[in-house]
């Protein structure tokens, strides 16, 4: 079995059954759309594959701390014979492509650069409109909260902790992802999925200030 096989197993083991909408079927997403992002744009399939399958293990939001997070990718990464050049790459990349509430890394890396672009895909669109009610529901957040500003700029502590919804969650991250992809092919699949979401919300707010305006009138 070769490496990305052993790692593959590792990953769909760890994430099979996570219910926030990183689960193993995400992450796969994201290998397959990377890869595809490898053909177009010339970078390295096999590092690209091997971060892609790695980005989301030490996300903070899926382990008990940030440190926590970074021991289990460690940990993993050590079990997959990677030579040490393969390894520092793979390690920057998953380290490098996170949104932290708009204070992300620039990346000057082309494999970086194709793996965030794909995870940032798989938060756009129709599954991306799951994904969002999915880890909302799971972390106690409101479908909306009208009282709620929206926040511009913050920290990555304030994007993390601070009160939101799954609503403003669209204007906080996911409808600045389109301006924010850095491979021309990323931008082209971005189009469609940004206008899906556009979509998605004209008709939430059509039908939330009807039921508001119905709850008022009886």
């Amino acid at each position: 079995m070769n490496d990305l096989l052993i790692l593959e197993e590792k990953i769909k083991e760890l994430f099979l059954h996570e219910a926030t909408g990183h689960d193993w079927y995400h992450i796969d997403r994201v290998r397959k759309v990377a890869l595809f992002l490898c053909e177009q744009e010339g970078g390295n399939p096999k590092i690209v594959e091997a971060a892609a399958l790695l980005h989301d293990v030490p996300d903070e939001k899926l382990n008990p701390s940030k440190q926590a997070g970074e021991k289990r990718f460690y940990q993993v990464l050590s079990e997959i014979p990677f030579t040490k050049t393969e390894r520092e790459e793979i390690e920057g990349i998953v380290f490098s492509i996170s949104f932290k509430g708009g204070n992300e890394a620039t990346l000057t890396n082309l494999n970086a650069k194709i793996v965030r672009d794909a995870d940032r895909l798989d938060a756009m669109g129709a599954i991306g409109v799951a994904r969002t009610f999915a880890y909302g529901g799971s972390n106690g957040q409101p479908l909306y909260n009208p009282n709620l500003k929206v926040r511009d700029e913050m920290s990555e502590e304030e994007y993390r902790n601070q009160p939101s919804s799954s609503i403003h969650h669209f204007y906080e991250k996911l409808l600045k992802l389109k301006g924010l992809m850095t491979t021309e092919s990323g931008r082209r699949l971005a189009e469609e999925r940004h206008q899906f979401m556009e979509q998605f919300l004209e008709q939430f707010f059509l039908e939330w200030q009807l039921g508001q305006g119905s709850k008022q009138d009886t």
